[in-house]
Protein backbone atom coordinates (compact mmCIF):
# COMPACT_ATOMS: atom_id res chain seq x y z
CA UNK A 1 0.00 0.00 0.00
CA UNK A 2 1.30 3.25 -1.09
CA UNK A 3 1.70 6.12 1.35
CA UNK A 4 -0.82 8.22 -0.70
CA UNK A 5 -3.69 5.42 0.35
CA UNK A 6 -2.29 4.64 3.87
CA UNK A 7 -2.95 8.69 4.72
CA UNK A 8 -6.17 8.57 2.48
CA UNK A 9 -7.42 5.79 4.41
CA UNK A 10 -6.38 7.65 7.64
CA UNK A 11 -8.13 10.47 6.82
CA UNK A 12 -11.15 8.31 6.11
CA UNK A 13 -10.66 6.83 9.50
CA UNK A 14 -10.58 10.18 11.28
CA UNK A 15 -13.30 11.88 9.20
CA UNK A 16 -15.58 8.62 10.96
CA UNK A 17 -14.58 8.83 14.42
CA UNK A 18 -15.27 12.54 14.59
CA UNK A 19 -18.41 11.76 12.57
CA UNK A 20 -19.31 9.13 15.48
CA UNK A 21 -17.88 11.56 18.45
CA UNK A 22 -20.79 13.99 16.95
CA UNK A 23 -22.87 11.83 16.70
CA UNK A 24 -22.70 10.30 20.38
CA UNK A 25 -22.43 13.49 21.41
CA UNK A 26 -25.48 14.50 20.16
CA UNK A 27 -27.23 11.77 21.69
CA UNK A 28 -26.40 12.54 25.19
CA UNK A 29 -27.24 15.63 24.48
CA UNK A 30 -30.74 14.46 23.83
CA UNK A 31 -30.74 12.21 27.13
CA UNK A 32 -29.95 15.06 29.12
CA UNK A 33 -32.67 17.19 27.64
CA UNK A 34 -35.40 14.26 27.80
CA UNK A 35 -34.05 13.58 31.66
CA UNK A 36 -35.10 17.37 32.51
CA UNK A 37 -38.01 17.20 30.63
CA UNK A 38 -38.87 14.49 33.06
CA UNK A 39 -38.16 15.59 36.11
CA UNK A 40 -39.69 18.98 34.76
CA UNK A 41 -42.84 16.72 34.71
CA UNK A 42 -42.46 14.94 37.81
CA UNK A 43 -42.38 18.24 39.49
CA UNK A 44 -45.31 19.45 37.45
CA UNK A 45 -47.38 16.32 38.86
CA UNK A 46 -45.75 16.93 42.17
CA UNK A 47 -46.74 20.47 42.50
CA UNK A 48 -50.42 19.14 40.89
CA UNK A 49 -50.95 16.67 43.67
CA UNK A 50 -50.06 18.89 46.41
CA UNK A 51 -52.48 20.99 45.29
CA UNK A 52 -55.68 18.87 44.39
CA UNK A 53 -54.67 17.47 48.01
CA UNK A 54 -55.37 21.02 49.71
CA UNK A 55 -58.45 21.08 47.83
CA UNK A 56 -59.39 17.52 48.83
CA UNK A 57 -58.61 17.60 52.66
CA UNK A 58 -59.87 21.08 52.71
CA UNK A 59 -63.66 19.96 51.03
CA UNK A 60 -63.09 16.97 54.06
CA UNK A 61 -62.85 19.51 56.82
CA UNK A 62 -65.89 22.16 55.47
CA UNK A 63 -67.84 18.30 54.88
CA UNK A 64 -68.18 19.38 51.37
CA UNK A 65 -67.47 15.83 50.25
CA UNK A 66 -68.22 12.26 51.44
CA UNK A 67 -65.99 11.12 54.25
CA UNK A 68 -65.42 7.82 51.26
CA UNK A 69 -64.52 9.99 48.80
CA UNK A 70 -62.30 12.45 50.13
CA UNK A 71 -60.83 9.74 52.05
CA UNK A 72 -59.62 7.28 48.98
CA UNK A 73 -58.69 10.66 46.97
CA UNK A 74 -56.30 11.54 49.77
CA UNK A 75 -54.98 8.06 50.12
CA UNK A 76 -54.00 8.03 46.45
CA UNK A 77 -52.41 11.54 46.32
CA UNK A 78 -50.44 11.14 49.43
CA UNK A 79 -49.40 8.18 47.37
CA UNK A 80 -48.10 9.94 44.48
CA UNK A 81 -46.45 12.02 46.88
CA UNK A 82 -44.61 9.99 49.32
CA UNK A 83 -45.75 6.44 49.47
CA UNK A 84 -44.02 6.78 52.80
CA UNK A 85 -47.30 9.19 53.64
CA UNK A 86 -49.92 6.85 53.71
CA UNK A 87 -47.94 4.97 56.70
CA UNK A 88 -47.94 8.05 58.94
CA UNK A 89 -50.04 8.05 61.88
CA UNK A 90 -51.61 11.19 61.58
CA UNK A 91 -52.88 10.08 57.69
CA UNK A 92 -53.75 6.09 58.53
CA UNK A 93 -57.36 6.55 58.73
CA UNK A 94 -57.23 7.34 54.83
CA UNK A 95 -55.99 4.19 54.22
CA UNK A 96 -57.49 2.46 56.77
CA UNK A 97 -61.16 3.45 55.71
CA UNK A 98 -59.80 2.90 51.82
CA UNK A 99 -58.84 -0.69 53.32
CA UNK A 100 -62.74 -1.27 54.77
CA UNK A 101 -64.38 0.20 51.51
CA UNK A 102 -62.61 -0.58 48.61
CA UNK A 103 -64.84 -3.39 47.69
CA UNK A 104 -67.58 -1.40 47.25
CA UNK A 105 -68.67 -0.85 43.71
CA UNK A 106 -68.41 2.80 42.37
CA UNK A 107 -69.17 4.00 38.28
CA UNK A 108 -70.42 2.12 36.06
CA UNK A 109 -69.93 -1.36 38.56
CA UNK A 110 -72.18 0.61 40.89
CA UNK A 111 -74.72 0.98 37.91
CA UNK A 112 -75.09 -2.84 37.46
CA UNK A 113 -76.38 -3.78 40.74
CA UNK A 114 -79.86 -4.18 41.92
CA UNK A 115 -81.68 -1.61 43.65
CA UNK A 116 -81.49 -4.14 47.07
CA UNK A 117 -77.70 -4.60 46.36
CA UNK A 118 -76.87 -1.09 46.06
CA UNK A 119 -79.16 -0.31 49.46
CA UNK A 120 -76.84 -2.73 51.12
CA UNK A 121 -73.80 -1.33 50.11
CA UNK A 122 -74.86 2.15 50.63
CA UNK A 123 -75.85 0.65 54.40
CA UNK A 124 -72.41 -0.49 54.50
CA UNK A 125 -70.84 2.69 53.36
CA UNK A 126 -72.77 4.98 55.63
CA UNK A 127 -72.00 2.34 58.45
CA UNK A 128 -68.04 2.57 58.20
CA UNK A 129 -68.07 6.65 57.70
CA UNK A 130 -70.11 7.19 60.74
CA UNK A 131 -67.10 4.94 62.41
CA UNK A 132 -64.24 6.84 60.69
CA UNK A 133 -65.69 10.43 60.35
CA UNK A 134 -64.30 11.50 63.19
CA UNK A 135 -60.38 10.27 62.50
CA UNK A 136 -60.81 10.94 58.81
CA UNK A 137 -61.64 14.71 59.41
CA UNK A 138 -58.60 14.19 62.02
CA UNK A 139 -56.33 13.13 59.17
CA UNK A 140 -57.90 15.75 56.99
CA UNK A 141 -56.66 18.44 59.55
CA UNK A 142 -53.18 16.81 60.16
CA UNK A 143 -53.04 17.62 56.15
CA UNK A 144 -53.55 20.86 56.30
CA UNK A 145 -51.73 21.65 58.79
CA UNK A 146 -48.55 19.29 57.25
CA UNK A 147 -49.26 21.20 54.26
CA UNK A 148 -48.89 24.77 55.68
CA UNK A 149 -45.52 24.07 56.85
CA UNK A 150 -44.76 24.55 52.95
CA UNK A 151 -42.19 22.62 51.13
CA UNK A 152 -39.98 21.56 53.87
CA UNK A 153 -42.75 19.32 54.99
CA UNK A 154 -41.99 16.69 52.98
CA UNK A 155 -38.91 15.20 54.36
Amino acid sequence: MSSTGALILLAVAIAVIVGLGFYAWSLRQEVNRREAYRRDEDARAQQNSLENLDYVAGALVQEQVDITEGAWRCKVLLEIIDPSLTERAEFQAFAEHYSRTRHLKTHSARKQLTARERMQEDKERLMVENEMRAAVLKAAKAVLKWRSKGSSALH
